[in-house]
């Protein structure tokens, strides 16, 4: 199942900023962390890293996938650029000062031609039915599945980078981020 005949995208474009320190160690393992709670296969596509004048940029672009059924698995794309990013020490501690940008796209991958057997009227009658007029509730499912783990990915990375800011500023909760972004999701 390497070849996917339908592609839907769920999220598009969802971008989080973030200006200030933070640690590249912790941001990773808590992209990592996260992705292994909700159960999906790491992969990285592409991981690029300049040094300039103002600091070291550096592009990492992520696509981690999980499998829902034999037919169908969800693929979150993330492109995390993290630029002009300098050492600095806080409080006798360590830190990384910069950028931060993390794009997110959510997608849903199925192979009904594998599902059904090769069979091209039926794959035909499916797909027919599946775009037009009835989705089955297991592949209406994938979308809330994908769109969930992404809100929960974005909900963990924001909780972290806002662990480093002063604590007299008042943010919004990691429940409120994951309702924003159902939201968006569902306007969508």
């Amino acid at each position: 199942m390497d070849h996917y005949l339908q592609k839907d995208l769920v999220i598009n474009n969802r971008e989080l900023v973030y200006k200030g320190i933070f640690k590249h160690k912790e941001l990773f393992n808590t992209i990592n962390k996260a992705l292994e709670e909700k159960g999906y296969h790491k992969q990285e596509k592409k991981t690029e890293e300049l040094v300039t004048e103002l600091g070291k940029k550096t592009f990492v672009e992520l696509r981690p996938y999980k499998y829902i059924t034999n037919y169908g698995k969800v693929l979150i794309k993330m492109k995390i650029l993290l630029d002009k990013v300098t050492d600095t020490t806080h409080n006798n501690k360590k830190f990384q000062q910069g950028d931060i940008s993390i794009v997110f796209d959510a997608w849903v991958l199925t192979d009904y031609e594998a599902r059904w057997g090769m069979k091209p009227f039926v794959y035909f009658m499916k797909g027919l039915i599946h775009q037009f007029i009835y989705k089955w509730p297991l592949e209406t499912g994938f979308h809330g599945i994908v769109a969930s783990d992404t809100a929960f990915l974005y909900g963990r990375i924001k909780k972290l980078l806002r662990s480093y800011t002063p604590k007299d500023r008042k943010f919004t909760s990691e429940s409120d981020v994951m309702k924003e972004m159902e939201k968006v999701i569902s306007s969508s």
